[in-house]
């Protein structure tokens, strides 16, 4: 196990900065994900870690050692790309050989090697199999097993599931942390789906525009989002204007909302961004017009989404526009056009000052719903996997997986 620190990287790629001053801690076995949209500069970092590009400015230490200028074949880090990159005149078995057999290893010892770890992941009745007879789930998981075969000091996952069909993907994510977490090796996972960040990581650095807007637990990064943009990013969020009452309330186009938020630093009179998830939404049935009392106001449904067993609902309210979460069975009882009374569980609130955006989002962060995937797309990402620079005689694209 190792630990794995970035200092002050900076990148660019002519005009565009891919990161700026990225600084970040991995601590030893630790699974950290990279969280962001496409341009964030997350794979930028990864790839520098790797040593597929190099930083303009800024150091990478792995338990203190500098490895800012060692080339890729020589850091060992095993790396699983998006697109499995098998040999594919190789069996199963061989391409999990393989970086072994550069090492010259003696073949009694790659075999069982190999064999060791396609049974680690599964596949312990692949190993004469070539690439076209296995199905991507399965090569996945042997791009997984060559990247732990030389034993690296950290595993590195470029959006590893992203081609996947849902289910397997969900399947093969729990499968990747049951292994990082048995062998104890520190891994650094880059993607831009939240729900696999959020459910597989012990921290989650959420980055924008080249910078971490914020790194935390699975539950802080959901709970209490510290800038605009990872509310609105990481999962769905109502975001209203509204202001701090002198009794502490918090009012929203003349309505009162909630009572009894934790204020924080925010003082009565001022306006704040309201920041409420779906599920802190209470909605019931009114049969007859009320008016507001209290933190209760009166919406009507306007369109449902069903998602399985939660159905998202909007409700027109006198402000605009809010959803809520509801169980499927009792959204069913509330059709459009339904007059419902809407609650707001005030623990469910977070207030953000005007103007918060945070590091990389130079006030221009998402302004729409809030379902976390139309962040930042003006900033470009390192080039692709299958540059054409080579490490040890082999393409960069395999080199880190040798």
């Amino acid at each position: 196990m190792s630990k794995l620190e970035l200092v002050e990287i900076s990148k660019r790629f002519g005009a565009v900065e891919a990161l700026r001053g990225l600084s970040l801690e991995v601590a030893s076995g630790e699974f950290l994900s990279l969280l962001g949209p496409s341009g964030c500069g997350k794979t930028t970092a990864l790839r520098i870690i790797a040593g597929f590009e190099h930083p303009d400015v800024g150091k990478l230490l792995v338990d203190g050692r500098d490895l800012t200028a060692i080339p890729a074949n020589r850091r060992s880090m095993g790396m699983v790309f998006q697109s499995y990159s098998l040999f594919p005149n190789m069996t199963a078995r061989e391409n999990v050989e393989f970086g072994l057999r550069i090492r010259r290893r003696a073949r009694a010892e790659r075999t069982a090697r190999a064999l060791e770890l396609l049974d680690l992941v599964g596949l312990a009745g692949t190993a004469n199999r070539y690439p076209h007879q296995l199905s991507g789930g399965q090569q996945q998981r042997v791009a997984l097993a060559r990247a732990l075969a030389i034993e690296p000091e950290v595993l590195l996952l470029d959006e590893p599931l992203s081609a996947l069909d849902a289910k397997v993907r969900v399947q093969l994510r729990e499968e990747i942390r049951r292994i990082q977490t048995s062998l104890g090796i520190t891994t650094i996972y880059v993607t831009h789906d939240q729900e696999e960040a959020l459910s597989i990581s012990d921290r989650v650095a959420v980055l924008s525009l080249g910078c971490i807007e914020q790194i935390g637990a699975p539950s802080d990064i959901y709970r209490e989002p510290r800038t605009r943009f990872v509310a609105e990013f990481v999962g769905t969020m109502n975001r209203l204007d509204g202001k701090v009452n002198p009794d502490g309330s918090i009012e929203c186009g003349g309505l009162c909302v909630a009572h009894g938020v934790a204020l924080g630093d925010h003082a009565p009179g001022e306006q704040v961004i309201v920041l409420v998830r779906p599920e802190s939404i209470v909605l019931e049935e009114l049969p007859e017009p009320q008016a507001a009392s209290g933190d209760l106001f009166e919406g009507r449904i306007v369109a449902h989404t069903f998602l399985g067993a939660v159905t998202r609902v909007t409700v027109s309210v006198a402000f605009g526009a809010v959803t809520a979460d509801l169980p499927s069975s009792r959204a069913l009882g509330l059709s459009p056009g339904t007059r419902v009374s809407v609650r707001i569980d005030p623990s469910g609130v977070r207030l953000l000052s005007i103007g918060t955006s945070g590091p990389g989002s130079d006030g221009s962060g998402p302004t729409g719903g809030g379902s976390g995937g139309s962040g930042p797309t003006g900033e470009a990402e390192s080039p692709g996997e299958e540059g054409s620079a080579t490490a040890g005689g082999l393409p960069t694209r395999s080199a880190a997986s040798l």
